[in-house]
């Protein structure tokens, strides 16, 4: 029998989960009317709006990349910029769709830790009127950030309020939104809607769903076209109820504290292992579910023969494990035990 692979590359390797998969097959039976004019997808709208605030408007779209893309487009024209950290997701790892779709310029700052801060984001808000200059307008932050690192409310209001300061925008990448309410332990709205957040890519691939994700928007200056920038961006499920009843058990009885909570706590448990060992160098703090450390090189290979995971840094050794919703005590001493027989080589 062929050995179950197991991986702490990302936690969208891990499957669905079963009350996640049980939602999709129930919402099977029968028909319905499909673009989202079905009652799975009105209960899930009143869902989300019970979390972030009734005046919020939530989309339905298939992805990350879409939600983001989306959402950008709908709060800018191409002329703009957007700040974010060289790291994420948007600058990264979306294939250069940001700027491409929205024609607007990405405005990067280095970071340490994947955070923005009011004093780092400045550099980047002048020349406004200038017509030779990209024009600031919005911040998109992260939370958690690609660093596995959290924005406390007080840090993502602080934000809000320079960027309405200077009439922009404050966006929020939200694929691990789920880990980071469970870290921070705070309902959605506390760290999003009540800090002056204007728009929300929320995500819950990451943590069980099969797919989908939702735009919330949250300030309704900017809502009044999205349908329609979803359509050309081809991010509008015909068969929307499908994506809609995996919020509904995503959400009812706040079910994604549980699964987030779980693989937070899994990473934790991995860094108590892991700072067992001297030649492991933890390079972040484990705040969500990732942790980022430097290892031996010649470690690398030998550990991804069991375990997948990620390189991040080639120069520095440095990778990247993440838990998920579905990884076990027993994952965890298997892979301490597979680091403990590679160093031991050597």
């Amino acid at each position: 029998m062929k050995k179950q692979f197991r991986s702490f590359a990302s936690d969208n390797n891990s499957g669905v989960h079963p009350r996640i998969m049980a939602a999709i097959i129930q919402a099977n039976e029968g028909h319905a009317i499909g673009y989202g004019d079905d009652d799975y997808t009105r209960r899930a709208v009143a869902l989300i709006k019970q979390h972030f605030g009734q005046k919020v408007e939530p989309f339905f779209v298939f992805n990350g990349t879409g939600a983001n893309v989306t959402g950008l487009q709908v709060a800018t024209k191409s002329y703009n910029g957007v700040i974010c950290a060289e790291t994420a997701h948007i600058n990264v790892d979306e294939c250069g769709a940001p700027e491409k779709f929205t024609g607007c310029k990405l405005l990067t700052l280095p970071t340490t830790n994947g955070k923005l801060t009011p004093d780092s984001v400045q550099q980047h808000i002048h020349d406004f009127g200038v017509e030779h200059h990209s024009q600031p307008k919005v911040i998109s932050i992260s939370q958690t950030t690609e660093m596995g690192t959290l924005y406390s409310p007080e840090e993502v209001t602080a934000l809000a309020t320079l960027a309405h300061k200077y009439d922009m925008l404050l966006h929020m990448d939200g694929a691990r939104l789920s880990n980071a309410a469970a870290a921070l332990n705070l309902p959605f709205r506390a760290f999003t809607t009540d800090c002056g957040v204007d728009f929300v890519s929320f995500g819950g691939t990451k943590n069980g769903m099969m797919y989908g994700e939702a735009v919330v928007i949250i300030n309704p200056e900017i809502g009044a076209d999205f349908k329609f920038i979803r359509k050309q961006g081809m991010q509008l499920a015909s068969k929307m109820r499908y994506i809609s009843a995996q919020f509904i058990a995503y959400l009812e009885d706040n079910f994604y504290l549980e699964t987030a909570s779980h693989a937070n706590k899994m990473a934790k448990l991995l860094k108590s292992k892991l700072e067992l060992f001297p030649q492991v160098t933890i390079t972040q703090e484990v705040a969500a579910n990732g942790i980022f450390a430097i290892i031996p090189h010649y470690a690398i290979e030998e550990l991804q023969r069991d375990y997948f995971f990620y390189v991040w840094n080639e120069a520095r050794s440095e990778v990247r494990w993440m838990t998920s919703f579905d990884t076990t005590e027993a994952d965890i001493d298997g892979f301490i035990d597979k680091l403990k027989q590679v160093l031991k080589k050597n």
